[in-house]
């Protein structure tokens, strides 16, 4: 199957060697986002809130850039660097989704890139 790499200038470029998403067939699986301000490429200041805020920006630019929107997301996945911060990520994440909402699974991990409190990936279709 083949391989279609969606890029966009509207996110920070990517720290490492991967692509912000790839396109195979009817699904778009995009990498984990984290907080980072296309203008500066660093982490936004404030609190999760605010990173889970800049990560559905991000998110949003590339869905965009492959022609998809938020309607078209099946499944996410979050990480968190501490679970007390779930509450309030997921005020936020609400607000991007509607019935019938994606999977989603949401998982602690012991440390994110950049120091990240918050990451996101989904997969549309």
């Amino acid at each position: 199957m083949r391989r279609e790499i969606i890029t966009t200038d509207r996110i920070a470029p990517s720290v490492g060697p991967f692509s912000a998403a790839v396109r195979a067939g009817d699904l778009l699986f995009l990498s984990g986002q984290v907080a980072l301000d296309p203008a500066t490429g660093k982490l936004v200041a404030g609190d999760i809130g605010a990173q889970t805020e800049q990560i559905f920006a991000n998110i949003s630019a590339v869905l965009e850039a492959a022609g998809k929107s938020f309607d078209d997301v099946m499944k996410t996945t979050v990480y968190l660097a501490d679970m007390k911060d779930f509450a309030a990520m997921n005020t936020v994440y609400a607000r991007y989704f509607q019935t019938p909402y994606p999977a989603r699974t949401t998982i602690q991990v012991a440390g994110l890139p950049l120091g990240a409190a918050v990451e996101i990936e989904v997969v549309a279709k």
